[in-house]
């Protein structure tokens, strides 16, 4: 199952449907999150949509995953580099080359970082074709082996220089695509920009050819899109035209158990949100008990989706039922675990059940679940915690120790004081 929403999410991509792309390799994520290359495909997306931020955070978790993955530190570095983060984008293509020395792609990217690292940064004049520029043609496989050319890189070098040269450049049908790709300009008509809009840059040059990565066994990169066959109109049109004969219309086929199934699942799972949304009103509004009312509601109608469980324990929370958020807590952990949910919904229910386990003193054990929520899902707040914690848990290790010594020297007076007596005693 994991593998046809891959497909299908590789499809979609070469598409230039790169939201259809994320859709499917979320779902596919949830069914197998061990899957390094998920993420690289989900990372590639982001950041041919310019979200680099959540490009970076799944190429982060390729790394994680993978670590000795070539690929997996490209990806990390196109998502530092559209960030303009150039020196973590060098780092990263730098070590990802001692992984694997012979990639030619990870050689370009690296070039390019430090060009950029060279060249004025974002907002400086004549700097039109920056990093943002060239990191949208990096992640785009049709415009990505533009930049291999280097009469077409010496052309982007010119015109950055003085962006009053472009227009000896506008007939060239690569710069066309480049800033359709790289700025959204509109600078292909008619067939040609319907064909560019609709292929996501299937009209690259000849020169520029298809790109055909050499990858590790276990990678699926994500291929240029294939041109469709062309139709032969001779075969296809009807030697004459039958005259329309007036037909019934079809009657709809009664629908399967397992339409019907899935047709209530889903209006169960529109009423759960619908809910949930009544259940969020409410706490912001302070109204705890009808918040919990619409979780349980929520959950009893779906309970595929674990953020009510997590919504129900973080109202749990404030209102200082501590044991109760922390059961609801590890239910969302358990079921997510079966549903294979996302690995940040997993990591919330671990974050909010370490909150409750430090307001009831249980300092060790909430340590212990925050770098489980690390482990799922890098997220800043939850370093904090856990590191405010440790602080916590040291500075009240060492007061104890310094009272364990203050009681064991009040014991020793005592006991010289009853030796002195018995002394006195015997005596007389």
């Amino acid at each position: 199952m994991a593998d046809a929403l891959k497909a299908q999410g590789n499809k979609a991509f070469q598409a230039g449907q790169f939201e259809e792309a994320i859709k499917h390799f979320t779902e596919a994520i949830n069914l197998d999150p061990s899957n390094h290359v998920l993420y690289s495909n989900r990372s590639a997306s982001h950041a041919s949509l310019s979200q680099y931020d959540d490009a970076l955070q799944d190429a982060e978790k390729v790394v994680e995953l993978k670590p000795d993955w070539g690929k997996g530190y490209s990806r990390l570095g196109a998502a530092h580099h559209g960030l303009q983060q150039l020196d973590e984008a060098v780092s990263a293509y730098e070590k990802g080359l001692t992984y694997d020395p012979q990639s030619a792609a990870l050689k370009q990217s690296l070039s390019e970082a430090k060009q950029a690292q060279s060249r004025p940064q974002r907002g400086a004049p004549g700097n039109m074709f920056g990093p943002e520029f060239m990191a949208k043609l990096h992640m785009n496989p049709q415009t990505r082996p533009l930049l291999s050319q280097p009469d077409f890189m010496a052309m982007l070098q010119d015109m950055g220089k003085n962006p009053a040269n472009m227009s000896k450049y506008l007939g060239d049908s690569r710069l066309q695509q480049a800033l359709s790709v790289g700025l959204g300009f509109n600078m292909m008509s008619g067939d040609n920009f319907k064909k560019e809009q609709g292929m996501n840059g299937a009209g690259a040059s000849a020169t520029a050819g298809q790109e055909e990565e050499e990858e590790d066994d276990d990678d699926d990169s994500m291929p240029d899109l294939e041109p469709a066959e062309p139709v032969n109109t001779a075969q296809a049109a009807p030697a004459k035209a039958a005259p329309a004969k007036p037909s019934k219309p079809a009657e709809p086929e009664p629908e399967s158990e397992e339409q019907r199934e899935h047709k209530a699942k889903a209006q169960r799972k529109e009423q759960a949100l619908e809910e949930k949304e009544q259940g969020n009103a409410a706490y912001k509004a302070k109204n705890f008990d009808v918040a919990i009312g619409h979780y349980d509601k929520a959950y009893e109608l779906y309970d595929e989706d674990i953020s009510f469980l997590t919504n129900r324990a973080a109202v749990q929370f404030e209102k200082g039922s501590y044991e109760e958020c922390i059961a609801d807590c590890d239910k969302a952990v358990e079921r997510g675990r079966e549903l294979r949910a996302d690995y940040k919904l997993v990591a919330k229910a671990f974050s909010r059940k370490g909150n409750a386990l430090v307001k009831t003193d249980k300092l060790p054990e909430a340590i212990s679940v925050y770098h489980k929520a690390l482990t799922e899902h890098r997220n800043a707040d939850t370093l904090k915690r856990l590191q405010d914690t440790e602080k916590l848990l040291k500075d009240r290790t060492e007061e104890a120790y310094v009272n364990l010594d203050l009681s064991n020297e009040e014991k020793e007076k005592g006991n010289q004081v009853n030796t002195d007596d018995l002394r006195v005693d015997s005596f007389w």
